[in-house]
């Protein structure tokens, strides 16, 4: 089985729960890949750097200024971090973005009521599944930054959860693949200030009704749309869960919550 494991910000924010994840991602035996985040980093350098960090809708309005910002983040300082960590501790990592080797093609997002900037869509149809296998089968581990490139010469930010769940659809044709959606809670939670909560498994179903009654908060839910459309396009499993419980996750028991058919 292909891991495909997206670590989010504020994980990455904390040394120490970084640190033992990072330790954790390098037990895990056989091909695996991690997608990370970032932005709470790009946000804290940009503030020092006198670049001001504009929203709409939680999503990042990427100008000229930012996209500089978050490619040297996202793609110099926070993945080769990572990389050097996975490094020490035995794990041969590389570290990508979707540019290098032209892994993850994209285009820049159209402009319909609202202009992003530097931000690109995945072209998941034009993926090289090849030279991905081409990495996992001579045991390397690719740390994949949030960032993509437009064909002519941009650098585009990127989500990393499509990203994440891009990847695992196009090696699903090849392997069994579980993406792992690695965040600060123990997984989807029914009240949402109960960790307790979590709900376990959810089909569509189950989750059209979660949606309708308003018992998931907004911030999952682009989360579960990415869950569903890789289960829809042929990943075995997707789970959502604590990043402390990664190894857990990784096995046959797990906790968090599970997204099936």
């Amino acid at each position: 089985m292909v891991f495909v494991i997206k670590i989010g910000g504020n994980v990455l924010d904390d040394p120490a729960a970084l640190q033992q994840f990072l330790q954790d991602f390098a037990l895990i035996n056989g091909p695996k890949i991690l997608v990370h985040g970032g932005g709470k980093i790009a946000t804290r350098l940009g503030d020092q750097l006198g670049i001001e960090s504009k929203y709409v809708d939680g999503r990042r309005i990427t100008d000229d200024a930012t996209i500089d910002l978050v490619t040297m983040v996202y793609g110099g300082l926070v993945n080769k971090q990572l990389v050097a960590q996975l490094q020490s501790l035995g794990c041969n990592a590389i570290g990508i973005t979707g540019a290098d080797g032209n892994l993850l093609p994209a285009v820049k997002r159209p402009v319909k009521t609202i202009d992003y900037g530097w931000v690109g869509d995945v072209k998941a149809a034009t993926l090289p599944v090849d030279r991905w296998q081409l990495l996992l089968d001579n045991g390397l581990v690719p740390v994949l930054a949030p960032l993509t490139h437009d064909g002519a010469g941009h650098m585009l930010n990127t989500n990393a959860d499509t990203m994440a769940a891009t990847i695992a659809i196009a090696l699903s044709a090849q392997y069994p693949v579980r993406l792992i959606y690695c965040f600060e809670k123990k997984g989807i939670l029914e009240q949402v200030e109960d960790e307790s909560s979590v709900i376990r498994f959810i089909n569509p179903d189950l989750y059209a009704q979660l949606k309708a009654e308003q018992k998931l908060f907004a911030g999952i839910l682009p989360k579960l749309d990415n869950a569903f459309d890789a289960i829809g396009k042929g990943v075995q499993q997707v789970l959502i869960g604590h990043a402390a419980d990664l190894v857990q996750n990784t096995g046959t028991e797990t906790t968090g919550t599970l997204i099936s058919a």
